[in-house]
């Protein structure tokens, strides 16, 4: 995992190894989505693997196993986020004006 480590906390009767491979698919889509996922990757961008990791599990349950769809609403996401900073830069390009 390139020098990364992760810690998750489970129950006492919880399976070990299911939640070994969901770690292991988190890094699998860490990679895909970062390109080799480093410790500055997670750093500078933890809001991205919070919602990565949202995707992923509900309430410690997998929720979607699928890579291609994850990757997909991550697109979406990332969008919708350009979308908002355009609005929000146009908006301020607006009021400067007005205040002239």
């Amino acid at each position: 995992y390139a020098s990364l480590y992760f810690c998750m906390c489970i129950d006492q009767d919880d399976n070990e190894l299911e939640f070994l491979e969901i770690v292991h698919h988190f890094v699998e889509i860490l990679d895909r989505y970062f390109g080799s996922v480093c410790e500055l990757d997670l750093i500078f961008n933890f809001h991205k693997a919070y919602y990565i990791l949202d995707e992923i599990l509900i309430a410690c349950e997998l929720q979607e196993s699928s890579k291609k769809t994850v990757a997909r609403l991550i697109a979406a996401q990332d969008s919708l986020v350009e979308a908002a900073k355009e609005q929000e830069s146009s908006i301020s390009n607006i009021i400067a004006q007005a205040t002239k």
